[in-house]
Parts: C-alpha cells; structure tokens; sequence
C-alpha cells in the first residue's frame, strides 16, 4: 500500500465483504464514512498505511476531538471501524503490522437508560380514543404500534420493518430481521395482540387487500410508514394522555427490558428477546431498578435486618 488510492481501493474492498457478510447498508455507511476520514488524514500527511504506528492513530483520535469536539462513544464507534479494517488488510497481507490492534480508549461509564414508571405506560396506552373516526382510525395505529414496542422491546427499525407475514397471531410471536439482518422470533402479549387486530381491521381502508410481503404499519395513502413518522406520532400520543415525557420507540424499550428483569430476574431471555448478541449489553438494566434490588437484599441476606 504505497498510495492513497491503493488505500481507497482496499477499503472498497473490505466494504463489499462487509456487505457479502449481510453488513447493513447503514453500518457500511459508518464504516466507509469512519475509515475514508481517516485515509484522507494518513493521506495529508504522507502516511502509506502499511507504515502507520500507533503513534500515528492516537494523533488522528486527538485531531478528531480537538477540531471536531467528538464524544467517548463517537471516538470508540470510529476506532471500532479503523481497526476492524486494519485487521482485514494484515490478515489479507496489505499490512505488516496492525497498529490499532492493541490499541485501547478509556471507556467513559455507561449512562443508565431513561425509564418511564409502569403507570406511566399504562397511562398512554390505555387512554380513551379521540372523538372523529379520522383520529380513531390514527389512534388504532399508533396503540398497536406503542404495544408493539413495549411488549415485546422491538427497535424502532423493526417496527417500521415489520409485515404482514411476520406476525403469527395463533403462537403470538413475532419474526423479526434486527442489526446485521439476523431473524429472532419473540413473543407479545394479549394486550398487543388485540391492538394489531384491531389495527387490522383499519387497514383494508387504508391499503386494500393483505399482502403477506407489505407492511403492517401505512401512511393513510398505503405507504410504508417512515421512521421519522413512527417518532412523531409516538411523541404525540404521549402529549395527548397528558403524560410529561418526552416519549420516543427506544424509551419503550428500555421500559420493556427494566419492568421485564425486575419482574422475572432472567437476564438471558431478555436479552433474546431484545436481540443482543452480547450479555454486557443487556446487563445495564441489572443497575436500573434499586428499589426492587434492596426489596431482593432486605428479604434475602441473612443480616439484611433486625430479627
């Protein structure tokens, strides 16, 4: 690698194995956008990748967070993605040397996540339907969709990725394509399930016939339902219960995660449910509900209490 289009073309590369690999097309964005900043910086200063040390990519991540005021988790997402090229291109022999192989950011802690009490929840989700048969017919949408993603912790892409044919009402499980385009298969509650059909019953007005392929949740003109628009109108269903939070999908998840752990203490089936591909992820919500730890610790630890 003696030049900066050798570099570009390698990244080239390294993407359409990422995308043979059923990479998302939104994680390939991040990458080429991550790895190309970072030739571009090797390139203004004469640096062939084949001879960068470690030295060198500390003075890029300094760089990025003087000129750029970058934050721990945007440095650490652009680390993640230089080095898993790097990888690529010693294992593949365009390097010798990989120099971001050791190389470690302090990870700064990990916020806890936003929660929404229960009553809360049940406060939005079981508000009265507005008056016009409009708004009735937006409201029967927008409910299935708040069951949806606080039943059953659904990301807001996999809400808005849902169809027809992922939903098996008989078992209440749901087929869901989460990151990397892996498939899990969850379950929903009585709750959501009648809110979906009730939805359903909307929908021939709005679409026509059930095509197993479309989507479940449509614009009034039969459109897919966008992701900006599942946002606006979860925000809004929240302001009309008269609920003071500033409700969004990932907030509903979160509630999904923390109620369901508190309640059933089995960290592995949640983090199925949520789609996480490592324990470390899902063992946030272990920190969120203290109350519920001290009741555990009052009832349990031998010298918890006065006798």
């Amino acid at each position: 690698m003696s030049s900066k289009i050798d570099a570009f073309a390698l990244l080239g590369m390294w993407l359409k194995e990422r995308e043979i690999q059923n990479q998302s097309a939104h994680t390939l964005r991040a990458y080429e956008r991550d790895v190309s900043d970072f030739i571009l910086f090797c390139g203004k200063r004469n640096l062939p990748l084949s001879d960068l040390e470690t030295s060198d990519l500390r003075e890029y991540l300094a760089y990025k967070v003087e000129c750029h005021q970058l934050s721990s988790s945007s440095l650490q997402r652009m680390l993640s993605a230089i080095r898993q090229f790097m990888k690529w291109a010693e294992h593949s022999e365009y390097m010798r040397f990989n120099p971001a192989d050791n190389f470690q950011l302090k990870r700064q802690s990990r916020p806890l996540p936003g929660l929404v009490d229960i009553e809360t929840v049940n406060q939005i989700l079981d508000q009265p339907a507005p008056e016009t048969e409009a708004q009735q017919q937006m409201w029967l949408r927008d409910k299935a969709i708040l069951e949806l993603l606080y039943s059953s912790g659904l990301r807001l892409a996999e809400v808005q990725s849902l169809r027809i044919k992922d939903v098996d009402f008989n078992r209440q499980l749901l087929r869901i394509t989460g990151k990397g385009n892996k498939t899990r298969i969850v379950p929903f509650g009585a709750k959501a399930k009648e809110a979906v059909m009730n939805w359903l019953q909307v929908y021939p007005l709005w679409h026509g016939d059930f095509v197993p392929e479309a989507n479940v949740f449509i614009t009034q003109k039969g459109n897919p339902l966008g992701a900006r628009q599942i946002e606006n109108r979860v925000k809004f269903q929240a302001q009309r219960a008269g609920v003071n939070v500033d409700l969004h999908p990932h907030l509903l998840r979160h509630c999904f995660a923390s109620h369901m752990l508190s309640n059933s203490g089995d960290l592995r089936a949640v983090q199925e449910m949520l789609g996480h591909s490592n324990l470390t992820t899902t063992q946030i919500y272990t920190h969120v509900d203290f109350d519920h730890l001290a009741k555990v610790y009052d009832q349990a630890h031998p010298r918890a209490a006065k006798k």
